[in-house]
């Protein structure tokens, strides 16, 4: 399968700053082999709709951005690959298992149920089927973003990585969470301090916060497959998942941008470019100096 189908690299093909995003479930083209029994518009709901236009604008400022060009439903790369659903599977899984708990809710490595609750195939799957799916989608995407990071350690030394997300307004039937309970602006997860350094958490979290956005860590959200398995904060390799309310830049009814969507994009360009300057060019600033310089 020509990779193009499976995601899009926009900006530097190697980082020319030492940021690198990735929008894991922005994608929303539907291989003709995914049956479902049920709508891409309801598949598409766990979307993180607009995410990869919301970070576009940084490409511009030598940043690299990977996004999945296919749908989260239909195999999620912020999942491990042994992370299997056995309820979904018909037959024996022949390779390891690496239960995450996604599963309890129907959102493992394959989504088994929707938000609210609906089973999306009719029938299980073989486990042939869900290898092929890693084989053409998920290991490429993980190959691609291991080279991004790749590059920019060779090249600058050190590498902070965006996981970036967008999350419902308010938790779904099988969400995180109490059913109804709001969501902050953002929330930010690095895995209880683990996947990075906390400047880079404290210096999200107060561009932020000075934009006038309600902003929470790791609460309900910490991170997931993506910003574990390539973080070593020992080794200057930061990664942080940021997930954006939808209600801020649309409407989670029509699924239509709205006028707040402008404002968004605007306020992550400026976080992120506030985060290149902390990367240095030879001398990482403190982040006191940042704020009031």
């Amino acid at each position: 399968m020509n990779n193009s189908a499976v995601y899009s690299l926009l900006g530097p093909a190697e980082p020319a700053v030492p940021v690198v995003l990735d929008s894991p479930h922005s994608g929303h083209h539907f291989p003709a082999d995914f049956g479902a029994q049920v709508g891409e518009y309801d598949l598409r709901e766990s979307e993180d709709t607009y995410v990869d236009e919301l970070y576009l604008p940084a490409t511009t400022q030598g940043v690299a951005l990977l996004t999945a060009n296919f749908p989260r439903t239909f195999i999620d790369v912020n999942r491990h690959e042994g992370d299997i659903d056995l309820a979904l599977l018909d037959g024996t899984w022949p390779h390891e298992l690496r239960p995450s708990g996604k599963a309890e809710i129907g959102k493992a490595l394959i989504w088994r149920t929707l938000s609210d609750g609906r089973d999306i195939y009719a029938a299980r799957l073989r486990p042939e089927q869900v290898l092929q799916r890693i084989a053409q989608y998920h290991r490429p995407y993980h190959e691609a973003l291991q080279r991004l990071l790749n590059a920019s350690m060779a090249r600058h030394g050190q590498v902070f990585h965006i996981n970036c997300h967008s999350m419902a307004s308010s938790a779904g039937v099988m969400g995180v969470g109490q059913v109804g309970e709001p969501r902050a602006d953002f929330v930010l997860g690095d895995r209880d301090g683990s996947s990075c350094g906390a400047a880079f958490t404290e210096l999200v979290y107060s561009q932020l916060r000075a934009k006038g956005y309600d902003v929470a860590i790791n609460k309900p959200y910490k991170g997931v497959e993506l910003v574990r398995a390539y973080s070593n904060p020992a080794q200057r390799r930061h990664s942080l998942q940021i997930e954006v309310n939808k209600r801020l830049y649309m409407d989670e009814t029509t699924r239509a941008k709205t006028a707040g969507f402008a404002q968004v994009q605007k306020d992550l360009m400026e976080m992120i470019q506030v985060l290149i300057a902390f990367t240095g060019q030879g001398r990482q600033p403190r982040l006191k100096e940042l704020q009031h310089g």
